[in-house]
């Protein structure tokens, strides 16, 4: 079976040509970037880019626009992979846990995964006293722990959110 791209894939799953590509491309890049300025990147006008946009926005390919910060210039410098496994795995448990986790404002990424834990989160805090404030009077208090792991980052290879 011959191998597609990452462009060919997203192309069959979202109904994108390679213009819609490369106006997301260049948002990707940079979400300030004026229509004007993806018109002469992606060689169309302005008009048909901007309604190209607007329909990408419709239909939930573009998600929203957002400011990506530098944690450590944000007092933010102390990042921890925790995964967590809860005691109990029916619905109503799993609703209670998660509603906690939405409301943890040192929480910044939580995805339910398979395996040994049922969640890893991306928590991110000003220092090592923070993080323990945290873990011991929010997460260890939240319904439904069973058990924490936590990850202590020490360097980021890698952080993007570029897609294509």
């Amino acid at each position: 079976m011959p191998k597609t791209s990452i462009t060919e894939q997203i192309t069959k799953t979202a109904s994108l040509d390679t213009t819609d590509i490369a106006i997301l491309k260049v948002l990707q890049e940079n979400a300030k970037a004026s229509i004007k300025e993806i018109s002469a990147k992606v060689h169309l006008s302005t008009t048909p880019v901007h309604e190209r946009i607007k329909r990408l926005e419709q239909s939930g390919v573009i998600k929203q626009y957002a400011t990506l910060l530098d944690h450590s210039k944000v007092n933010k410098g102390l990042m921890v992979i925790c995964y967590v496994s809860l005691k109990q795995h029916d619905k109503k448990e799993g609703a209670k846990f998660i509603k906690s986790i939405l409301s943890f404002h040192e929480v910044i990424e939580c995805y339910s995964i398979s395996g040994e834990f049922d969640f890893m989160l991306k928590v991110v805090a000003e220092s090592m006293e923070t993080y323990y404030d945290f873990h011991v009077n929010k997460l260890s208090q939240a319904d439904n722990i069973g058990h924490v792991q936590s990850v202590f980052v020490m360097g980021v290879v890698k952080d993007t959110h570029v897609l294509i």
